[in-house]
């Protein structure tokens, strides 16, 4: 009220005055576009933000499916597992590659492809990688040996393989099982298991070893991994197959997980003390060089596997292992044999503690002969674990 009685209405979003209801009703109507407007700009605003971040999560999401694709087909290449052909196929690739390259001649390739051929449908090795007499020159080199060695201990004998044309850089699980078995086969506490064995087999005929083996029971977990199949692949095995495979024929083994370092800067000082105690129990006497009835050890790590032929004890109480590497060629185990006196060439073969560090290492030791009943509780307890840890 104005005092001469004229009428004033208020407006009750921004309080205006006006003298008119039907200019404050266009009023409060502009008010309520301009705040519907708003309200659509916001609402519009918020639809673009959530399109826009459905489409990032879903980029993202794409990128880590293709960069897992990418880690696994990595990985399948890596362990064999990628259907690119096995040892067959790997030999006759890298001779192709060296005739093109004048390392080989022709005849040569036709020569070795017929033998190769051969070689696997018996099912047998070549023996062209093969190595032997070792043991028997280092037992000559330590009995003449005056230096800083007070005791070794020899395994039984053992023929050396190194890796092929057809198995480089994936092979040498295979080749330290033919190491393991050459020993075996001049045992003759083993002829019964392994008389349906009396040459080294290839390395295909070893894959479908290991797949009989996976038939019988052992170690579907492993199986499963590899899909139940090795053979025509360049799959790569380590000791829980190994343990399998030699359980299978009758064999008593054990895998022993050195799990974690035992020593100073990542060092395993247990598994070389394990090793002493495996060579020198039952062959403790006095002799300096002791030439054992015990076979090799196969051992393994992370992306590779060597055999164990042997250890020493210096006269300070240090340990070295003696180690057969599947990847030292023919040429370098020659020297062995031709042992000077000085036994530079035994670098080959020595692994002191501070050598051997990598996080973790597993070994599988033979120890005699399975009963029937044995092996076939081992094959169930296969089913659930086959490894013993070192603390």
């Amino acid at each position: 009220d104005t005092g001469n009685d004229e009428q004033l209405y208020e407006c009750p979003m921004c309080s205006l005055t006006c003298t008119n209801i039907q200019i404050l009703e266009e009023h409060v109507d502009l008010h309520l576009e301009e705040l519907t407007f708003s309200e659509g700009g916001n609402s519009r605003d918020l639809e673009l933000a959530q399109r826009l971040q459905t489409e990032e999560d879903e980029r993202q999401r794409a990128e880590v499916e293709k960069q897992e694709r990418e880690e696994f087909k990595k990985l399948q290449r890596q362990y064999g597992l990628d259907n690119s052909g096995g040892y067959k196929q790997q030999f006759l690739k890298n001779m192709e590659r060296e005739v093109d390259r004048g390392r080989m001649q022709p005849f040569e390739y036709h020569k070795r492809k017929a033998d190769m051929m051969e070689s696997l449908a018996f099912g047998i090795d070549d023996g062209k990688t093969k190595t032997s007499g070792v043991i028997e020159a280092l037992c000559k080199y330590y009995q003449n040996e005056n230096k800083d060695v007070r005791h070794v201990w020899l395994s039984t004998g053992v023929d050396h393989f190194h890796s092929s044309l057809g198995d480089r850089g994936w092979g040498c699980g295979y080749r330290n099982f033919q190491m393991l078995l050459s020993s075996l086969l001049q045992n003759s506490l083993y002829n019964d298991c392994l008389r349906g064995t009396s040459l080294i087999p290839s390395i295909p005929k070893i894959q479908s070893m290991i797949e009989d083996a996976w038939r019988e029971g052992f170690d579907p977990h492993g199986a499963s991994h590899f899909n139940n199949r090795l053979h025509g692949s360049k799959a790569w095995i380590g000791a829980c197959e190994i343990y399998s495979l030699l359980t299978s024929l009758g064999i008593k083994c054990q895998i022993i997980d050195f799990h974690k370092p035992t020593g100073p800067m990542g060092t395993h000082p247990r598994l070389f003390e394990w090793v002493l105690r495996y060579y020198s129990t039952d062959n403790e006497g006095g002799a300096k060089v002791v030439c054992t009835s015990k076979p090799p050890i196969y051992l393994q790590h992370q992306g590779h596997s060597r055999t164990v032929i042997g250890i020493e004890e210096k006269k300070n109480k240090t340990l070295c292992l003696l180690l057969f590497d599947p990847g030292c060629p023919s040429q370098e185990m020659q020297k062995l044999l031709k042992q000077n006196g000085d036994g530079t060439s035994l670098k080959l073969l020595r692994k002191f503690v501070g050598g051997l560090k990598e996080k973790q290492y597993q070994i599988v030791a033979v120890d005699g002969v399975l009963s029937l009943e044995e092996k076939a509780a081992r094959c169930r307890a296969s089913q659930v674990l086959t490894s013993e840890k070192i603390p």
